[in-house]
């Protein structure tokens, strides 16, 4: 069943975190204090709504790093139940998306709690100051859809924040697999 973003008010401040990344260390918040715009993607391995826009997700961020944007994805899901979402299957995620940013494991699911995540992917565009400037979809692109993964929505907002502009409403939600909570750890 597919959900729907949250919506976080826009310009709530970006949470901070400090979550150990697939490729080793620890990855924080703070590592990205110098970008003028930073987007941290909720992500999996398994889900259809991420495998359909994923190399895509590759594309644009890679393409929008040299023009300033950071990017971090995080997997909040439960491994245990989920276990192809845990780090060796995120690894090949990596490969095969062409990801270029660090991929981290919120083990605990208390930065997904703190971004309000609900779903993957969730997208949360922050500005130089590190308030909500963007939350919502990627494109248009969705499992039986044939809608072409180009990333247009992020883009149009991506472009606005690094030229210093807010980016108007509406935002179309994202959509995507309920991020899979722990037994007991779902939010209130």
């Amino acid at each position: 069943m597919a959900i729907a973003s949250f919506m976080v008010p826009l310009g709530t401040p970006a949470p901070g975190f400090a979550l150990p990344s697939i490729d080793g260390g620890t990855v924080s918040l703070t590592d990205f204090a110098d970008a003028p715009a930073l987007l941290v993607v909720f992500l999996s391995n398994h889900c259809p709504y991420v495998r359909r826009i994923e190399s895509g997700i590759g594309a644009v961020t890679a393409e929008y790093r040299a023009k300033g944007l950071a990017t971090v994805a995080i997997c909040s899901n439960d491994v245990e139940r989920y276990p192809d979402d845990g780090a060796d299957h995120l690894r090949e995620q990596v490969k095969r998306a062409g990801f270029t940013f660090p991929y981290l494991i919120d083990e605990s699911q208390d930065v997904a709690k703190a971004y309000r995540a609900a779903c993957t992917p969730d997208f949360f565009l922050y500005d130089a100051d590190r308030r909500l400037a963007y939350r919502g979809e990627f494109d248009a692109a969705r499992p039986k859809n044939d809608a072409p993964v180009n990333g247009a929505s992020l883009r149009a907002a991506v472009d606005r924040v690094l030229a210093g502009e807010p980016v108007p409403e509406p935002h179309t939600p994202s959509m995507g697999c309920g991020i899979k909570w722990k037994p007991g750890n779902e939010p209130a």
